[in-house]
C-alpha cells in the first residue's frame, strides 16, 4: 500500500481540491469598521481633523491594521487561486504578491501592475477579452491611494469594490476553461 500517492484499497488519488477565492464581504465589513472608528475618533478627539500626524487611538490604529492585513491575505489568496488555475505556470508567486505591497516607493506601482497581470490571466482564458487591464491596475491603484491618503474606511471600501470586479471575472474565465470540452470535439 503506497500511503504517499493517496491509494487506499485500491482507490485513485483524488486531483487536489481548487482553493477558496477570497471572502470579499468580509473587507466591506471591515472598511465599514474602519469608517466607524474614524467617525468614534474624531467625536471624541477633534483634534485629529486639524492635525493628521497625531498618534491616532488604539482602536483606530487596529481598524486601519487589520483591514490592510485583511487585504494584504486577499492579494495571498487570488494569487493562490491563480497559480493552482495555471498549474503552477502564472508569473507571481502568492507571497511574492502580497509582500511586495509594502515595499515603500515600488508597493504603489505593484497595486498598479499585479490587477494587470490577472486581467491579462483572466482574458487568456475568454474566447474575448472583457477586461481592460490598464483600467484594472487603474481601479486599484487609486483605491489604494485613497486607502493611504484620503480616507482609510473609504478606501479599503473601494479596494474590495475593486477586488470583487477582480473576482467576478476571475470566476468568469476559470468556469469558461472548466466547461470546455477535453480532447478533440466530436465529428471534427
Amino acid at each position: 500500500m503506497d500511503w504517499s500517492s493517496g491509494d487506499l484499497q485500491g482507490q485513485p488519488a483524488q486531483p487536489p481540491a481548487a482553493p477558496p477565492y477570497p471572502r470579499i464581504w468580509v473587507g466591506y465589513l471591515l472598511g465599514v469598521g474602519t469608517i466607524i472608528a474614524e467617525m468614534i475618533a474624531i467625536s471624541r478627539h477633534p483634534e485629529l481633523a486639524k492635525e493628521p500626524l497625531i498618534v491616532p487611538p488604539l482602536y483606530l490604529f487596529l481598524a486601519n491594521f487589520i483591514s490592510l492585513v485583511y487585504w494584504l491575505v486577499c492579494v495571498y489568496e487570488f494569487h493562490v487561486v491563480l497559480k493552482h488555475a495555471s498549474a503552477g505556470g502564472y508569473p507571481i508567486k502568492p507571497l511574492r504578491a502580497a509582500w511586495f505591497h509594502l515595499i515603500p516607493i515600488y508597493g504603489l506601482y505593484w497595486v498598479y501592475k499585479w490587477p494587470q497581470e490577472l486581467a491579462r490571466f483572466v482574458n487568456s482564458r475568454l474566447p474575448a477579452p472583457l477586461m481592460r487591464p490598464e483600467r484594472t491596475g487603474l481601479a486599484v491603484f487609486l483605491a489604494f491611494v485613497t486607502f493611504l491618503l484620503l480616507n482609510r474606511g473609504f478606501g479599503m471600501i473601494l479596494l474590495f469594490w475593486a477586488a470583487s470586479h477582480l473576482s467576478r471575472f476571475l470566476r468568469l474565465a476559470l468556469s469558461m476553461r472548466q466547461g470546455l470540452p477535453q480532447g478533440p470535439l466530436p465529428f471534427s
